[in-house]
């Protein structure tokens, strides 16, 4: 335990944001397996609600991205990569889907 005071604070500071950025980190990792699973769901059965719902979860996990990214939860390549992972797998699936029809 700190025996100063203003390091008694950098503590509180220090535990604060590391919630916070657990948080944002978890919501993260959320809305991208709830995008993947979407994906499969498509993939399995492909049909325009489910391309809606790919695309509503993908626009999902690109805002939360780039809120993590703004606040610091994330560093700025970080979230590009997990973003350009997002679109890779997109692009699979809609190159996959065109070939099909």
């Amino acid at each position: 335990m700190a025996n100063i005071k203003s390091a008694a604070k950098r503590i509180q500071i220090a535990e604060r944001n590391r919630l916070k950025n657990k948080s944002y980190r978890s919501a993260v990792k959320t809305l991208m397996k709830r995008y993947y699973a979407a994906l499969g769901s498509y993939t399995t059965e492909p049909s325009a609600e489910q391309l809606e719902a790919v695309r509503n979860s993908m626009s999902d996990a690109y805002s939360k991205i780039d809120k993590a990214v703004k606040r610091g939860a994330l560093h700025a390549n970080t979230g590009a990569r997990k973003k350009s992972r997002l679109a890779k797998a997109y692009k699979q699936i809609d190159s996959m889907s065109a070939a099909v029809s």
